[in-house]
């Protein structure tokens, strides 16, 4: 998750079992991860319900499905992006995914760092989004990174 200036856009949930990022505005931001929060607690920390009933409510949402934002959420076993469209999607190999206007260049990047450099979770995901920093003009480096 790239943090813009010095807003937050990550957080740790649910008993830190769940970490979530948000590419958007950050007023947006609260508001959808307050949602997702007291779906995640109402399903007992089960990510797949929690992802597919938080989709339902923010495509229902008159005013949050006009937000073009996005947000992964992620435990141990999976890794989900969603959108105010209604999209579920779990990352390809469910082991990286990106969002927000650099995203395209950190995925890239990752997945880059992984296959040949074979770095630590942690570094591979610093050093990617400095990449994607130097190479998207709407991307900065100032960076938060959260651990399960």
């Amino acid at each position: 998750c790239v943090v813009k200036a010095n807003a937050t856009k990550i957080r740790s949930l649910y008993h830190n079992q769940v970490l979530s990022g948000f590419a958007g505005s950050t007023a947006d931001a609260f508001s959808l991860f307050d949602m997702f929060e007291r779906i995640l607690e109402s399903k007992k920390g089960d990510l797949f319900k929690s992802v597919v009933d938080f989709s339902k409510e923010w495509r229902k949402d008159k005013y949050l499905r006009r937000l073009e934002a996005m947000m992964i959420v992620l435990n141990f076993d999976h890794i989900f992006i969603l959108s105010g469209t209604g999209d579920v999607l779990e990352a390809e190999d469910n082991k990286i995914a990106a969002i927000g206007s650099g995203g395209n260049y950190a995925l890239s990047a990752a997945r880059a760092l992984d296959h040949f450099a074979h770095l630590e979770p942690r570094k591979l995901v610093e050093e990617s989004l400095k990449i994607a920093g130097d190479l998207c003009i709407y991307t900065n480096t100032n960076i938060k990174i959260l651990e399960l």
